[in-house]
């Protein structure tokens, strides 16, 4: 289903402002004017929830209309480069509870962190705000911070995390949370069957180890697996299958060199360190993934969905158990960087632009 050209039409149906037209699919423009957004979440009430880079938390109403007020009580985000507020999820008991979980980067450009906090959504804003994890050691600079979630079958907590940029090394040790994905309970607390506790002098937290800046991670029910990607350097982007305890090799094996072009490893591959899935040479700079469950397109359904920054374009990938057999490039003729990528409950597709002047796209079958 790829498209071929795109033409901006004028107003459409419901409160969606205007819409893009393509072979297959139309793209309705849902909200614009969001200052980098980074992470949407659907609320149960048919609202959603999205987070702005920039330290600020949104609410769009069932209607499709953005408040203009952001939402009050969210942490302080250190903001800066690549630092400040970034996803936002709901509790798997949201229902019941109203509580949601919000990562971004906290302290200052000397010293900062990766840090991770719960709250309670109310019609005023957050309430019972609570730190629950922050990366250590703290670093410097303002790249790689990881910040995506996911929820496990147990409701724990899966939480990317990154290598600091500078700190590529602290990725092989297993004293640092840097270069890592951790499991926690919802509460903060390390599970009682995280693979690394009870080992001598390592963080309890940690789950799988080896990571350069893991952007996207997604449960996959269906078959009971957990898939994540993240950047390489110049090349190396990675799609891999996570399992606890494993060690995913940054930096001793990588498929990208340098900025500058210098060979950050001879290898490719070594004993004990596991392999990507797919690798992507050139780079594309993947940023979020979702599993597209919707019925809206079937010949998409079951199919990873992974955005991409510097490839502008959004990869459908398509896998034979734990195989890629396929791929497809979809909404290139936006020539925009996606942010983040989701499967609505509505069955439609929603994309995140990473711009000064950001939207929230939805893509659904054409006319």
């Amino acid at each position: 289903m790829k498209s071929k050209s795109a033409v901006l039409t004028a107003s459409l149906a419901m409160t969606f402002a205007s819409a893009v037209y393509a072979a297959d699919y139309q793209i309705e423009t849902v909200a614009q004017g969001l200052e980098f957004p980074w992470s949407l979440a659907f609320l149960p009430d048919g609202g959603m929830l999205v987070t702005e880079r920039a330290g600020r938390l949104r609410y769009i109403n069932a209607q499709g209309e953005l408040n203009p007020v952001a939402i009050e009580g969210v942490p302080e985000a250190f903001i800066s480069g690549q630092a400040g507020l970034f996803e936002v999820a709901l509790d798997p008991e949201y229902a019941s509870n109203s509580r949601i979980f919000l990562t971004y980067a906290c302290g200052t450009l000397e010293a900062n962190h990766t840090c991770l906090s719960s709250a309670t959504f109310t019609a005023t804003g957050l309430d019972n705000v609570d730190e629950l994890f922050r990366v250590k050691p703290a670093k410097a600079g303002n790249a790689h911070y990881g910040g995506r979630m996911a929820f496990l079958p147990d409701h724990t907590l899966l939480l990317t995390l990154g290598d600091g940029f500078d700190y590529r090394e602290e990725a092989q040790k297993t004293t640092s949370h840097l270069g890592s994905i951790v499991r926690l309970n919802r509460d903060g607390s390390v599970p009682d069957n995280n693979p690394y506790l009870g080992q001598s002098g390592v963080l309890p937290e940690l789950y799988s180890i080896g990571h350069r800046s893991v952007q996207g991670i997604i449960y996959d029910a269906e078959n009971d697996r957990v898939l994540s990607h993240e950047h390489g350097p110049r090349g190396g982007d990675e799609l891999n299958l996570i399992k606890p305890g494993n060690n995913y090799g940054w930096p001793k094996i990588t498929y990208g060199v340098d900025y500058n072009g210098s060979i950050i490893s001879p290898y490719t591959s070594l004993p004990g360190l596991e392999q990507p899935l797919v690798q992507w040479t050139p780079s594309i700079a993947p940023s979020g993934m979702t599993l597209y469950r919707g019925e809206l397109f079937p010949a998409w359904k079951g199919s990873i969905m992974v955005s991409a920054l510097a490839a502008r374009n959004v990869r459908r990938v398509e896998l034979d158990g734990n195989r890629v057999t396929a791929q497809e490039t979809l909404f290139e003729e936006l020539g925009t960087r996606f942010r983040d990528v989701r499967s609505g409950p509505d069955g439609a597709l929603y994309l995140l632009t990473d711009a000064a002047q950001g939207k929230i796209l939805r893509v659904v079958p054409a006319n």
